[in-house]
């Protein structure tokens, strides 16, 4: 019997460990500072256990890594190189589905001379994003040709029976991460050229993406794409762009939004007894009386029954309700406004669809150039699991299974894109139902 030790018990959990459980030769133990949590997820199976833990506390958490044959670190990223360190120390693999740090980049010697294997980004984007990416690739190269174009998009979205209120978007992760995504600056490689984007301009380049049976849907940078052009081998690519996926007005009202100051993270102290409309108003230097609509599409130099006014209306900008916190930043504010209006009710199903372009190119038999597209499109499970949940922990545990029964041997801080871990991984989420359809069409 081997040990998985899963640190946290957040929203993408319950896939991950219920897989794990489902594996005969695992005893897996959830460790979470709310032991509840930990509780619901191994819900009295006879192979699972349940432990309440403060990641703060390092005695606890060597003792638990110690007692583990692998460990994965669901907990926020900002702990990933503490449990890292620990699992050197002590011998033991570790997964993560997080982007890879400065920090955790700077581990990859250490881990290597241990023996060690610290396998990060292998959840949905980053993740499967990877993976899927590498196996055209490499396809592509094993034809002989080369990738001289790659635009990748991401986005977690309600399923189109769900997408019910005027943003096209409920809440299937961090509210204050969707709140602070759009303040962050992006970079990508357009035709041979660095197109740099500041965060304050962010969602004024977006682009129009067409998904097959889905419609269009808007698609935005997301952060830097350019190292990916050394991740990904393809230093001969003219386009290399990476985006994020949200359902058409997102982009423009985001921009008017971070404009007005929503995204802000400065904090105030002065807001208790205060209402939206009052802070609404105390933004735009205007009183919160009934001109207040009329004041903010001025100011925002759009007309007062314009949609983006009435998507913020629709959100609760401009009502008397108080606001939810006498103390805070205005990225506090968006985000506990967001949790409230945007949440799934029950039984409403969430959609991921990821969804690459290439342009591949051939010298033989003579010179021509290749469109290959491929999506994933997955649903969630009507009172089951999310799709966000499944597509993020699922590779994780995959991974999981395959290092502890000797599939992957690799060592040192690695993310998915060799092909020792992407193939067997990728024809798993297959027999999992996580599947991308594709299509090649010469140019």
């Amino acid at each position: 019997m081997q040990n998985v030790l899963v640190l946290g018990a957040g929203l993408v959990a319950r896939p991950l460990v219920r897989y794990l459980l489902d594996q005969p030769d695992f005893h897996v133990k959830v460790a979470s500072r709310t032991v509840s949590k930990a509780d619901a997820l191994i819900d009295g199976h006879e192979r699972g256990e349940s432990q309440a833990l403060l990641i703060s506390d390092a005695d606890a958490l060597k003792k638990l890594i110690s007692e583990a044959d692998l460990a994965i670190s669901l907990v926020p990223y900002a702990h990933h190189v503490t449990i890292a360190r620990l699992c050197i120390e002590l011998g033991k693999p570790m997964i993560t589905t997080s982007y890879v740090s400065q920090e955790m980049k700077a581990l990859d010697r250490e881990a290597k001379d241990a023996g060690v294997l610290l396998l990060n980004e292998i959840g949905l984007d980053p993740g499967i994003d990877h993976m899927s990416a590498m196996e055209i690739i490499h396809g592509v190269e094993e034809k002989g040709g080369r990738v001289v174009s790659f635009s990748s998009y991401c986005g977690g979205l309600p399923a189109p029976e769900a997408a019910d209120n005027p943003f096209g978007y409920k809440m299937s992760w961090s509210p204050r991460g969707v709140v602070l995504a759009g303040r962050n600056s992006a970079r990508y490689l357009k035709d041979g050229r660095e197109v740099v984007i500041p965060g304050e301009e962010l969602f004024a380049h977006y682009t129009l993406v067409t998904i097959d049976d889905l419609g269009k849907f808007e698609g935005y940078p997301n952060r830097d794409s350019l190292p990916y052009i050394q991740t990904y081998g393809i230093s001969t690519t003219e386009t290399m762009f990476r985006g994020t996926l949200r359902n058409i007005g997102w982009c423009e009202t985001w921009e008017k939004m971070g404009k007005l100051g929503l995204t802000d993270d400065t904090v105030r102290e002065d807001l208790d007894g205060l209402t939206f409309a009052d802070y609404i108003a105390g933004l735009i230097k205007s009183s919160p009386g009934n001109g207040l609509r009329e004041d903010l599409a001025t100011h925002l130099g759009l007309d007062p029954g314009s949609e983006i006014i009435r998507r913020m209306e629709w959100l609760g900008l401009l009502s008397n309700e108080p606001l939810p916190l006498a103390k805070g930043s205005a990225v506090d504010i968006m985000a506990a406004l967001l949790a409230k209006r945007l949440r799934y009710e029950e039984g409403e199903r969430d959609m991921i669809i990821l969804h690459h372009e290439f342009v591949a190119e051939y010298q033989e038999p003579k010179k021509h150039r290749e469109k290959i597209v491929s999506t994933l499109v997955d649903y969630g499970i009507p009172g089951g699991d999310s799709s966000m949940s499944r597509t993020v922990s699922l590779p994780a545990a995959i991974a999981a299974k395959m290092i502890l029964h000797g599939e992957i041997t690799a060592t040192g801080v690695r993310i998915p894109v060799s092909s020792g871990i992407y193939e067997p991984v990728m024809r798993e989420l297959c027999n999992q139902g996580i599947s991308f359809s594709e299509t090649c069409q010469a140019m």
